[in-house]
């Protein structure tokens, strides 16, 4: 294995657990990050103009593709699908925070995570 192999298991591991970390461990704990002053992921949702169901509809498509993201560190061809369909709903996040006028520090997480899963995608496509 290659140094750039390691490094993308390194993040495929970072990402995959800090998703679930957010939605399985602490859904309910107060962050700096959530949008508004919300204290829970379901009132963050609510801050957006999004539905209880929403919430939980994102929160099994993350919470999937974050378990298919440390999947694919053994079954590569699953990269593709996890990474990307992970960026794209991070990117869904940056742009609620940015809907709500929320300061940009908040949408940092989602960023930096979204920049990591096509750091992810892109190498592991080439």
């Amino acid at each position: 294995m290659s140094t750039i192999d390691y490094i993308l298991i390194a993040l495929k591991i970072i990402v995959s657990v800090s998703i679930l970390n957010v939605w399985l461990i602490q859904p309910k704990k107060t962050t700096r990050w959530r949008g508004g002053n919300t204290r829970t992921i379901i009132e963050e949702f609510n801050y957006y103009g999004l539905s209880k169901v929403f919430c939980y509809f994102i929160g099994f498509l993350k919470v999937s593709l974050a378990i298919l993201l440390l999947a694919s560190i053994t079954i590569e061809y699953l990269t593709l699908t996890a990474s990307l369909g992970l960026a794209a709903l991070l990117l869904g996040s940056i742009i609620m925070h940015i809907k709500v006028k929320d300061p940009l520090f908040k949408s940092f997480p989602a960023f930096l995570f979204m920049m990591m899963n096509l750091i992810i995608a892109y190498f592991s496509y080439y």
